[in-house]
């Protein structure tokens, strides 16, 4: 399987090295290489590619705006990116993008073809797929929202809200960004995370569920979100160690 695919970087020297472990890998074939994000999105409504490496720190257009962008286009498939950045703080960022792999500067070319092999991979599943494991209908998009029992009324919560949800007891405290004040509501935690969708909270405590994207930094047994540090607890540490394998 050939992969046509292009770089993106506005530091000449980094450029330069991702295209030459491009052209080095046999089974990568480049198409093209752009030193702005803004000309790599020009370039790709010309010829569609299934693979970009993409630096992320970038002038007028970042590599996490691109790859938003490209998301949201649905008139087409997507390609599929690798970031290469200087920053691991975008780690994260990575993953709200469902980036394929997050290279960290400077990268040898052992780190590139791990990468690389992984993305021929994914596309080699998608290649095997039957017609019957591939989706025939749009799915309905999921809500963005949900609603909760505050005293005597159901409150409507928006996901983009919450920070963190705590257990107590028959009550559960669910953390907003914009209020000091946090909910309280009369539910469980686990029936709480019932209506919660996967791809964007996680519980990692018995007393605990994070919204991934609200977290700012990790350490090996806690999470910081603001100036709130939440323990990961044994019992959800394999779930959540799966999650952080793809950024380390």
């Amino acid at each position: 399987m050939m992969l046509n695919c292009i770089a993106v970087d506005d530091e000449p020297l980094a450029l330069g090295l991702v295209c030459a472990f491009i052209n080095k890998t046999p089974f990568l074939q480049l198409v093209g290489r752009y030193s702005s994000a803004v000309e790599a999105l020009h370039g790709l409504s010309q010829q569609p590619v299934d693979l970009l490496f993409l630096d992320i720190q970038m002038p007028d257009l970042t590599g996490i705006e691109l790859a938003r962008v490209l998301d949201s286009n649905s008139g087409q498939r997507p390609p599929r990116i690798i970031f290469t950045t200087a920053f691991n703080h975008f780690a994260l960022e990575g993953y709200k993008v469902d980036a394929i792999d997050y290279l960290l500067k400077p990268f040898n070319y052992e780190e590139f073809l791990r990468a690389s092999t992984k993305a021929k991979a994914y596309f080699e599943l998608v290649q095997r797929a039957t017609p019957a494991q591939i989706p025939t209908v749009v799915a309905e998009p999921e809500d963005d929202y949900l609603f909760l029992k505050v005293e005597y009324q159901l409150v409507r919560v928006a996901f983009d809200d919450i920070l963190y949800i705590e257990g107590l007891k028959d009550y559960v405290k669910v953390h907003l960004q914009n209020d000091s004040k946090p909910i309280l509501s009369l539910t469980s935690l686990k029936a709480l995370e019932e209506k919660l969708p996967t791809r964007r909270f996680m519980r990692v405590h018995r007393s605990f569920i994070v919204a991934l994207e609200k977290i700012e930094a990790i350490t090996r047994n806690s999470i910081q979100i603001g100036p709130v540090t939440i323990p990961v607890s044994d019992q959800y540490k394999d779930t959540f160690n799966q999650f952080l394998s793809r950024w380390t």
